[in-house]
């Protein structure tokens, strides 16, 4: 990561320590400060999933500071009762939070009361004993093969009057989600040197989430694509710098990424779960479709656990489903 990500993380993620420390007693505030080193440190939690995890248990002070009639400490904390967690996320739900936010919300929660009890400070059972909201479990929607590859060829938006190596440098991107099964925020992170020449190596190291790392092929028209920018791109770019630049110079955007896929969407007739992520999907579900097992995939896209990428599985029964409902005599 460059200098300047590594600022943006440090605010970001001390803008959300502000907001945790702002609600938080003094014995409470000395523990925040100990817990947020920790899951920093020992457990190893993405920037983002920290700043996610400080902001989530600012608002539950923030509310229990209100619903309490006053801010916490750690024998109140000890005191909670189940009806108080449930009355937080009632209200945290009132103000249109939905299931999976209240689900991580929970969860930082819970982290912090476990740290608490782990190091001696008090314990409550008040989170462990509510259940947390279920998520409505909805599939992942992949695009066909055509409009993936489609997205991912800079003729495409030939139509468009943009700069060649900002045409270029988006399918490049493009080509490593659908291509490599990447998240947007490996591919954005990969530095200059990471980046095989054509014809030099077949594979990458990737940087996902929890800092863990894998190996991810990279097959030849991938590796052409990034050349093809970087050999036009008017940037220098130092080996361990993003090799993926705005157009003013600085790391590129997700933003900037989701915008040429709102375009390309419009352009191609295509639905609006055409994300850059949907990408990743369609990876996965095309491998799979083609004869690719399961366990293989799950270390392509970097899943913990079997159980996430089994939901491709799912995916490609829909499809054949649809399939022979479309095209089977006896099924009209």
């Amino acid at each position: 990561m460059s200098s300047r990500g590594k600022l943006i993380d440090k605010d970001a993620r001390s803008s959300a320590e502000a907001q945790l420390f702002s609600v938080a007693a003094k014995d409470v505030l000395a523990e925040l400060k100990r817990w947020l080193a920790f899951i920093s440190a020992e457990r190893r939690l993405s920037p983002k999933t920290c700043e996610a995890y400080a902001r989530d248990v600012g608002f539950f002070l923030s509310f229990l500071t209100e619903h309490l009639g006053h801010a916490p400490k750690l024998p109140d904390l000890a005191k909670l009762l189940p009806a108080d967690v449930r009355s937080f996320l009632a209200f945290r739900r009132a103000n249109g939070v939905e299931a999976r936010t209240l689900q991580r919300s929970l969860a930082a929660a819970r982290s912090f009361v476990r740290f608490l009890e782990r190091e001696g400070r008090g314990k409550s059972d008040a989170l462990s004993a509510v259940r947390a909201p279920k998520v409505a479990k909805t599939l992942p929607r992949p695009l066909d093969a055509q409009s993936a590859l489609a997205i991912a060829d800079p003729a495409t938006r030939s139509y468009e009057e943009r700069a060649p190596w900002v045409l270029a440098r988006d399918a490049a991107v493009l080509s490593l989600l659908y291509g490599a099964g990447l998240r947007i925020a490996e591919a954005l992170s990969l530095n200059r040197s990471q980046i095989p020449a054509p014809g030099t190596a077949d594979t990458i190291t990737v940087t996902g989430k929890g800092n863990k790392t894998r190996m991810v092929p990279l097959i030849p028209q991938i590796t052409q694509a990034i050349a093809d920018y970087i050999a036009i791109c008017p940037f220098d770019l130092p080996a361990n710098e993003p090799a993926f630049r705005g157009e003013k110079g600085g790391p590129l955007s997700p933003r900037i990424v989701q915008l040429a896929m709102e375009r390309m969407r419009g352009a191609l007739g295509l639905p609006d779960s055409a994300t850059p992520h949907a990408l990743r999907h369609s990876f996965a579900t095309h491998l799979l479709a083609r004869g690719g097992d399961l366990r293989s995939i799950q270390e392509l896209l970097g899943h913990a656990s079997l159980a996430t990428t089994q939901i491709y599985t799912q995916v490609d029964t829909t499809h054949l489903l649809e399939a022979y409902r479309a095209a089977h005599p006896r099924a009209r």
